[in-house]
């Protein structure tokens, strides 16, 4: 599988299937990818980003799917604790501790919870965290899911920062770590340099730091 980082949280996996996880890069767009399938992980402007734009099947919290599909978006809808099989992809909702909200003609929409996804595909396991705070049950996620891939935040203010995310590395137990969701605006700047030399000089894990448009392959 080849993993692409776009920019903040928003994420393109290639393979037998193609994956685009919260598509929203600032000031570009993300229409030119053609993804197969879209992931949702909450509802605010910086996650949602284009999927509606995108129309393509999105796996999105059962009422950020309700809201898709009253846009024309096919969706398919899950809870947290849920997994689906999409296309031969699987997802599998996990928990994050963050809020989710949509912005849609001036109205605030209630976006249910706030989530992240192990995605299944090719063999490969990818957890992508979403926006959210440290929490232990992490360890939970590693136990049971046993991820190839940890993509965590560490911008820090709206999430967890560079401090939290190393613990969160260390409970989840992947063999790659790719740092996310920093430095996209100035209230989340973050130094992955600091994330990557802390992870690697005390644990075996890898730490792949990647610029927007950067690309890494994974194997199981």
């Amino acid at each position: 599988m080849k993993l692409t980082w776009l920019g903040h949280s928003c994420v393109l996996l290639s393979g037998s299937k193609k994956v685009l996880i919260d598509p929203f890069i600032d000031g570009g767009s993300v229409t030119g990818t053609q993804p197969d399938i879209v992931a949702v992980t909450h509802g605010h402007y910086d996650h949602l980003g284009e999927a509606v734009a995108l129309g393509k099947t999105t796996v999105a919290s059962t009422e950020i799917a309700k809201y898709l599909k009253t846009k024309g978006v096919p969706a398919e809808g899950m809870g947290i604790g849920g997994t689906i099989l999409v296309d031969g992809v699987s997802f599998t909702m996990t928990p994050a501790l963050h809020s989710s909200s949509v912005e849609d003609g001036g109205a605030i929409l209630y976006g249910g919870l706030a989530a992240g996804y192990v995605v299944g595909m090719d063999g490969v396991r990818v957890y992508h965290a979403g926006d959210t705070a440290l929490f232990s049950d992490m360890k939970l996620i590693g136990d049971l899911y046993h991820p190839d891939v940890a993509l965590l935040p560490i911008g820090g203010r709206y999430t967890m920062g560079v401090a939290e995310a190393m613990i969160a590395a260390n409970f989840i137990g992947a063999k790659t770590v790719i740092p996310i969701h920093y430095n996209t605006f100035e209230r989340i700047a973050a130094d992955p340099e600091i994330f990557r030399k802390s992870i690697e000089r005390t644990t075996d894990m890898n730490v792949s730091v990647l610029q927007p448009g950067g690309s890494v392959e994974i194997k199981s």
